[in-house]
């Protein structure tokens, strides 16, 4: 009896600047600040590069060919198209090959889809992740968010060394004659990561009721004796591999309220990473740290139009991107083996404080191992 055919792997195609498109840096791992057109064809890779950068990335793209843009625009013209743009040259390409459907990413551009249907190009857009392969993490790319995430925890050790060595009057905290701020303990973050080629961008350092919005990046004064949320995520410039990790910490005493609400957080989180392993799903999860929560009467509602509680998801997976597959949350997903995820809960009740702590785990064969080595301390004397 004859064997059945396997479907065939559709034919991909992306144009963008694998600078700032992580998909495309994943198939490429070649940096390129410019849009080129990408092909995967019959599981074959092939890049059309500028003449500008043709040299560079015969030597550094991880493909299977590169070809000359300008050679193909040519040929395209030769064809009879008297200007031919990318549409013309990458749907001239695509035929030679005897391609007419292609699958893009979700965030293609629709003009130039637009434009390759005009050519007879038939397009079909994927959601991510659009490379399934890049959800479960390599032992390489493991190490490559673990070294991220050493320099981004050395760099938040370096802004609470400052708190330490900093003494509080009245409810301002000095630090060798000036106030400190959220901008000084951000630009003492930031150069540290720097200083280590990792780029921090909207690091969070926010004080008090600010923290109690979630994504309030922080803005002047950090009080004694208040709650501070540092949540920092920078991105390797040597490997583009992404970390994140938050902490919160109390310059003096916190309060006996701030003090019940942080336990209950390090509690619930602790309770979730002890959960996280191949087969779980990760709304089991999210839904086991919610009603941890809810047990210690911390309840989610809203209050005067404000949202109070856990509101949040409880993590998300984390590599090229910040924020990419999967989801730790109220939706359904299965934890794999190789998916790097965040565990971060968090409550956030104004006139407390806000408490958050992430750590970042890697699931494995049969449980998980948790990359994030930074103490979970509250208090700084």
């Amino acid at each position: 009896m004859a064997s059945k055919n396997k479907t065939a792997s559709p034919n991909l195609m992306m144009y963008a600047a694998s600078e700032y498109d992580s998909n495309l840096y994943y198939a490429v791992k070649f940096v390129v600040p410019d849009p080129f057109p990408f092909f995967q064809i019959k599981g074959k890779k092939i890049i059309l590069m500028s003449d500008l950068e043709l040299g560079r990335s015969q030597k550094q793209a991880k493909v299977d060919e590169i070809i000359s843009y300008s050679d193909i625009q040519v040929k395209a013209q030769k064809s009879g198209i008297e200007k031919p743009g990318v549409a013309d040259v990458t749907a001239f390409f695509l035929k030679s090959k005897g391609v007419h459907k292609i699958q893009v990413p979700f965030n293609f551009s629709l003009g130039l889809a637009d434009a390759l249907r005009q050519r007879a190009i038939e397009i079909e857009s994927k959601a991510d992740p659009f490379f399934q392969e890049r959800v479960y993490k390599s032992a390489e790319e493991v190490k490559m968010i673990t070294d991220s995430l050493r320099y981004t925890e050395a760099a938040i050790h370096k802004a609470e060394n400052l708190l330490k060595k900093s003494k509080i009057v009245g409810k301002k905290i000095i630090y060798q004659g000036q106030v400190v701020t959220s901008e000084l303990l951000k630009k003492v973050i930031n150069v540290s990561m720097m200083e280590n080629n990792c780029i921090g961008s909207h690091t969070i350092v926010a004080s008090g009721d600010l923290g109690t919005d979630p994504h309030n990046e922080g803005t002047g004064t950090v009080w004694a004796h208040q709650s501070l949320i540092v949540d920092v995520f920078p991105r390797s410039g040597d490997t583009f591999y992404y970390a994140d990790i938050t902490r919160t910490f109390v310059k003096g005493k916190a309060s006996l309220a701030l003090k019940a609400q942080y336990d209950a957080v390090k509690r619930a989180q602790e309770k979730g990473i002890a959960m996280v392993a191949p087969g779980v799903n990760g709304r089991s999860v999210h839904q086991a740290i919610q009603r941890d929560m809810e047990s210690h009467s911390y309840k989610t509602e809203r209050r005067n139009g404000v949202a109070v509680g856990f509101f949040h998801g409880t993590g998300h997976g984390l590599g090229l991107d910040v924020h990419e597959a999967p989801r730790v949350n109220s939706s359904d997903h299965i934890l794999k083996k190789g998916e790097v995820v965040t565990v971060e809960p968090g409550l956030y009740y104004p006139g407390v404080g806000a408490v958050r702590i992430e750590d970042l785990l890697v699931v494995t064969d049969k449980g998980h191992r948790n990359l994030t080595v930074y103490p979970k301390k509250l208090e700084i004397a």
